[in-house]
């Protein structure tokens, strides 16, 4: 799964114009499709064209300048602006596996996976995320005054973040500051 994701992040790298590593994600996806076994096995590591991050459209549409939107907390699912709801509808029309799952389409050896494949994936993958990061939650739970604006400040700076591809926007602000 995590080789038919970048079919996924390469389109985005292009319409981020991070073309650098749209050619690499796509050198990984080749090498890992042919010689790795249609992805299980990570040869691309091995000869050094290395994991980069993910990049989906919510991200996409951050580069283009549009803003956060509103904030929610979606039971199960976590926290989602307006901006990352809109990229998810693009995230799954590009997504193998959630085509190959969700609906009624016959995929080529027959019968899709089901709905419940795809769902019950994205439920084990959240249940995992929260187990992985238990006592960071536990702790923020604790030393927080508020723990909804404490996660919305958190989700949003890390949105931020990842839109920006891990350079600050907070250092522009204060450049001509000495």
């Amino acid at each position: 799964l995590n080789n038919l994701s970048n079919l996924v992040t390469i389109p985005n790298n292009i319409l981020q114009g991070d073309f650098n590593d749209a050619a690499h994600n796509s050198m990984r996806f080749v090498i890992n499709s042919t010689v790795g076994i249609l992805g299980f096995v990570d040869v691309a590591s091995w000869i050094g064209l290395d994991k980069k991050d993910k990049e989906d459209y919510g991200q996409t549409l951050g580069t283009w300048g549009v803003g956060h939107g509103c904030y929610v907390m979606l039971p199960v699912l976590g926290p989602a602006t307006l901006r990352d709801g809109v990229g998810k509808i693009g995230n799954a029309i590009l997504d193998p596996f959630y085509l190959s799952t969700v609906g009624e389409r016959k995929m080529l050896l027959g019968n899709n996976l089901g709905d419940g494949t795809y769902w019950g994936e994205t439920a084990l993958d959240k249940t995992n995320w929260r187990a992985e990061n238990l006592n960071a939650l536990d702790n923020l739970e604790k030393n927080s005054v508020d723990l909804y604006a404490s996660v919305r400040s958190l989700y949003l700076q890390r949105r931020d973040y990842l839109t920006n591809d891990g350079n600050s926007s907070d250092e522009d602000q204060w450049k001509d500051f000495k």
